[in-house]
């Protein structure tokens, strides 16, 4: 019997790893993580500890050293058979070695070994990454600490797939973390979904400041932090120092530029947004959709979530437009066999079908519904816009990005993460590839909102002909190192990498000019920058910079017809020259001084890392398993699953899910359109029973979302004034009086009701308005409501 408070895994195997450290240092808008691993063997034998776990697909991972007593080995960057290589000869021999390598299937996962620890020793292990915090509707820059890793789904005909994962429903170490921020903008607020101490300012300008995660954190979930600048819009240029051991010319070794800027677009432009698009609305239905959005007694259910936002997306499209809705899991189906015009009728049968919309169709598998979109041919003038959303728990990450990629010219696509453990390297992908822009629902995050955000993305203006120039003085030139920019969204970040190469004797200023057409009006953007170098910044610009090289040329690299061996070849000399990780690099260490080898068999540790199977295992749907959704492999665990007609189990070495399967291809007929429960909130409520058009019908259900009874509301209308119009004039008082901090989730609804309402041209519009706020018992003005 093992004593319930030592550290071990699901086998009752003692946890080599008790804790993990971490110190975040941001600097404006780029974030050093330095997180330290302590590992004990508590074992009577030398011991392999084995660690899979998530990282941000856009990190750039710049060190791993380990310290065992007083002595230090600091890995290399080497080409990753070499170092597999390296690590196996030094563990089979009995010398302490440590292999951290990316997965070649998803840049968002790590594994690391650590090789031949003796019995009672200690080793401390460092992991250093820089990464670009993201920007967020409400303009707050999101940092995510990873530690749900969800085993990602694998058709049982493909061996391919990330490393084995292993799992434990309560993770046995801790975590720790320190925050620093410096900016050169005010810093406003910071706030986490975990438990902080007070933040602390250490400057009266408010741009020096620390914080802690509470003491006592279990690394059971993400930790997210979202800081807040005064004047987050602020364009900024950065100029780094290159390396003085590096040579002359080569990436590390001149200088490099890091440009933000944010583009302003025109107010006019921006003031009518697009009435036209086909929008394509992609929904994971395998079986992990059914679980909880977070832990707390009050969520939904991922599925019902999906559900809701699609009724509020339904309801947001401008009349004319065209749209479809897929589901998808071990197969797809679309609700019409193409895209359809918008309508009323069109708009009711597809939400008869979302409301009957369940987790029932197994694994996830995402690519043959895309290939299916990307057949299908698109309308003129109608651009294409495709809505994602998924757990992300997909193994074939880098086909999908390829298959974005390959029609990033005729859709742009937005990509929504629902709960923890959502593969960044998949959702953020997905948006950068295909020109669109990306979220990650989590905790207690609501997903109308970020969609909401994301549909005005859409909505916007498309932007053409992007150009980027530079003006510098004689004897300089500048080399853009980032991918050629070919989207851009109002008020959103967009990054340029660059390398300085030459120098001038005389001006030391240059210039970043960045035109491109808005609905066919020129737009330029210029931001002048100094070419002097900055403060000693650790050739963080530098690494990111040569992260985001080695991503494309990761990309070139499948391209059909590419030249894949020379172009790994230079992936492995820049990820080396660099010194950050690559699919086709590892860092390797070896402990070479280490004087006595270890002696005896050597024992292997998988260390347990959080995922949604063991955390949503009591939350989810009837069955009771959540993981059902996706086959998969993972602590000798196979999971299989179909639409759920019989459950059986059995316990031998592993535990095999296996269920007769039925068709869940959903039909349109009354048996299986299922009975959805009533709404809840009283938002969905209304916005539920809005026309296409945009108007309300005067009756009992819309009286009951105001609190009163249909005569009261029918005897306050006076008598030349049309019913839909007092009605949609009275949801119109009711969304702005008493749920105005919702606006940018009906915002659009809005906007339809009140076009609908100025195209009838109705007499007496003062009076409706001032009947209603007396009805209501509000005061809202004509113009506030827009009519």
């Amino acid at each position: 019997m093992v004593n319930c408070c030592d550290l071990v895994s699901e086998k009752n195997e003692p946890v080599p790893l008790k804790s993990i450290s971490v110190e975040l240092q941001v600097r404006d808008h780029v974030a050093s993580v330095s997180s330290c691993l302590q590992y004990v063997n508590e074992e009577e034998r030398p011991l392999e500890a084995v660690f899979v776990f998530p990282l941000p697909a856009d990190a750039a991972v710049c060190h791993f050293s380990a310290r065992i007593g007083e002595q230090e080995i600091v890995a290399e960057v080497q080409d990753k058979q070499s170092a597999r290589d390296q690590y196996d000869d030094a563990v089979s021999s009995g010398q302490q070695a440590f292999l951290l390598e990316e997965s070649e299937e998803s840049s968002d996962v790590f594994k690391l070994s650590v090789g031949c620890l003796s019995p009672g020793q200690k080793a401390s292990i460092t992991i250093v990454y820089i990464i670009e915090l993201s920007v967020q509707a409400d303009d707050a820059l999101r940092f995510c600490l990873p530690a749900v890793l969800n085993p990602r789904y694998t058709p049982a005909v493909s061996a391919a797939g990330v490393p084995e994962v292993s799992s434990a429903s309560v993770i046995p170490y801790t975590l720790s973390l320190s925050v620093e921020v410096r900016s050169s903008d005010r810093i406003s607020k910071l706030e986490s979904s975990c438990p902080l101490d007070p933040l602390e300012f250490l400057d009266a300008q408010h741009t020096h400041a620390t914080v802690n995660l509470t003491a006592g954190h279990r690394f059971d979930k993400d930790v997210e932090l979202f800081l807040y600048y005064e004047n987050s819009h602020q364009p900024s240029a950065v100029v780094e120092a290159g390396a003085s051991a590096a040579p002359s010319g080569s990436l590390m070794g001149d200088p490099a530029l890091m440009i933000s800027l944010y583009p302003e677009f025109p107010a006019d432009v921006m003031s009518s947004l697009a009435s036209r698009g086909e929008f394509i609305f992609v929904v994971d239905r395998s079986g992990s959709m059914d679980c909880k959005m977070h832990h707390g007694n009050d969520a939904q259910m991922r599925i019902e979530s999906a559900r809701d936002t699609l009724l509020l997306l339904l309801k947001s499209l401008p009349m004319g437009c065209y749209f479809n809705i897929y589901g998808f899991g071990s197969h797809f189906e679309s609700f019409f066999p193409q895209s359809v015009v918008y309508s009323e009728d069109t708009m009711e049968e597809a939400l008869k079908r979302v409301k009957s919309m369940s987790a029932d169709m197994g694994g996830t598998e995402i690519l043959q519904p895309l290939k299916h979109i990307y057949s299908q041919p698109c309308y003129p003038d109608h651009p294409r816009q495709l809505f994602i959303f998924t757990d992300g728990e997909v193994w074939n990450t880098k086909e999908v990005l390829d298959l974005v990629k390959r029609h990033v010219y005729s859709h742009r696509c937005f990509s929504f993460g629902i709960g923890e453990g959502a593969s960044t390297a998949l959702i953020t992908g997905m948006a950068r590839e295909g020109s669109g822009h990306a979220q990650f629902i989590t905790g207690t995050d609501r997903m109308q909102p970020k969609v909401m955000q994301s549909l005005r993305f859409a909505l916007q203006p498309a932007v053409d002909n992007i150009s980027v120039d530079w003006t510098v003085p004689e004897g300089v030139k500048v080399d853009m190192l980032s991918s050629s920019i070919n989207t851009l969204f109002q008020g959103q970040r967009a990054l340029i990498y660059a390398q300085i190469k030459g120098q001038s004797s005389g001006k030391k200023e240059g210039a970043v000019t960045v035109k491109y057409k808005l609905k066919d009006q020129p737009v330029t953007n210029q931001l002048q920058f100094t070419l002097q170098p900055t403060e000693d910044t650790g050739l963080t610009i530098h690494r990111l910079a040569a992260r985001s090289v080695i991503r494309s040329l990761e990309l070139e690299e499948r391209a059909e017809g590419a030249d894949a061996e020379n172009v790994r070849k230079r992936i492995v000399e820049l990820s080396v020259q660099a010194g950050v990780s690559s699919a086709h690099t590892a860092f390797i260490g070896i402990n070479k001084d280490h004087n006595q080898t270890v002696k005896g068999p050597l024992l292997q540790r998988r260390v347990p890392v959080a995922h949604m199977l063991q955390m949503s295992m009591m939350q989810c749907q009837p069955m009771g398993m959540c993981a059902l959704g996706f086959p998969s492999l993972f602590s000798g665990m196979v999971v299989q699953r179909a639409r759920p007609m019989a459950l059986q189990m059995d316990f031998d070495s592993t535990m095999h899910y296996s269920m007769a399967s039925s068709n869940s291809m959903i039909e349109s007929d009354d048996e299986s359109d299922q009975k959805a429960e009533p709404l809840k909130d009283p938002v969905l409520q209304l916005v539920s029973l809005q026309k296409a058009t945009g108007c309300w019908e005067l009756n009992a259900s819309l009286a009951a979302v105001f609190g009163k009874t249909e005569d009261e509301v029918t005897n306050q209308k006076t008598a030349q004034v049309d019913g839909s119009v007092w009605a949609t004039v009275l949801a119109l008082i009711w969304l702005y009086a008493f749920k105005s901090d919702q606006q940018v989730e009906w915002q659009f609804v809005a906007m339809k009701a009140a076009s609908w309402v100025r195209s009838q041209k109705p007499d007496s519009l003062s009076q409706c308005v001032c009947d209603g706020n007396a009805l209501l018992g509000c005061q809202v003005t004509e113009d506030m409501l827009g009519i």
